[in-house]
């Protein structure tokens, strides 16, 4: 199959490349400089450098490909505008073609809740709340074979969200020593997690298999507290598992709206890949993946 792949270079994308390519698909990968464009190439993809807001460019490079799958975003101020170009663009062009486009949102969608599946409310943070209606578009197009991927707290690959972590505060000893790292909030709180790798293997399934309208939680079913996460990365870092709980509006005042996301208490199984396109995580653990982590 020949794919239109957006965020290549990204920390997810990187991984669905590798995974497109070693399985045989031709892929056009979006880039936006040329520097980027030969990180891709010599990964086996072909590089058109194109910018996310160029709905003509997309459209034609939509046209010309057998599926897209879309992961990049512009990660600030200008993301739901940028991104609602680029969807509009995708199923203007497959549309009445039945050919796949596999889009990303979050489980952050979701909000709180101890056992989230796919047909959870939503009740998303601010960061990104603006995902929902998209999203929505994206599944309700006629003519696309369309699936929505929602992927928890990604880690594996030395990446993700564990960096933020292990860069948090450190307290400090009467010596002036550091001798505990600082949680995300209280600790209490659960994420849902995925291997990236794992995450990868769930994108080309869904470019292959995935029904009209499909939405896909990317989570192994491994739902650590941020204390576990944290006290696994305290001893990663040198700090002998020693963490220290940080005030809720602390948290919110060092990491803003993206605090208020991490915040959410989220268990998530991530069933419905599994059932319906026989998704079967094999990376490990986000806590054994932390214990091989140099940060």
């Amino acid at each position: 199959m020949h794919v239109l792949l957006t965020g290549a270079t990204g920390y997810i994308g990187a991984s669905v490349l590798d995974r497109l390519v070693s399985g045989g698909h031709r892929v056009t990968a979006l880039v936006r400089s040329a520097g980027k464009a030969e990180l891709v190439r010599a990964k086996g993809a072909e590089p058109t450098i194109a910018d996310l807001s160029d709905g003509d460019a997309l459209r034609e490079l939509a046209t010309a490909s057998d599926g897209v799958i879309h992961l990049a975003s512009p990660g600030d101020g200008t993301s739901a505008t940028v991104e609602a170009v680029a969807v509009t663009s995708f199923l203007h062009a497959l549309r009445g073609t039945d050919r796949p486009f596999v889009h990303t949102t979050g489980v952050w969608l979701h909000g709180s809740g101890s056992a989230i599946s796919e047909t959870a409310a939503m009740n998303p943070p601010r960061l990104t709340a603006w995902r929902v209606p998209l999203a929505g578009r994206v599944r309700e197009a006629p003519g696309v074979r369309t699936s929505v991927i929602a992927p928890a707290v990604v880690h594996g690959r030395g990446g993700g969200l564990l960096n933020l972590v292990a860069a948090g505060p450190r307290t400090a000893d009467g010596a002036g020593s550091a001798s505990a790292l600082t949680m995300i909030g209280p600790g209490d709180q659960h994420w849902s997690t995925v291997h990236v790798d794992d995450l990868a293997e769930l994108y080309v399934l869904a470019l292959e298999k995935a029904p009209a309208g499909s939405y896909f939680l990317g989570a192994d079913g491994v739902n650590p507290t941020v204390r576990e996460i944290t006290e696994a990365v305290s001893r990663s870092v040198g700090l002998a598992g020693r963490v220290e709980p940080e005030p809720v509006v602390r948290t919110l005042d060092r990491l803003g709206l993206l605090g208020e996301a991490l915040l959410l208490d989220q268990q998530v199984s991530g069933d419905a890949a599994r059932r319906v396109l026989g998704w079967s995580p094999q990376g490990p653990s986000v806590l054994d993946d932390i214990a091989r982590t140099d940060f």
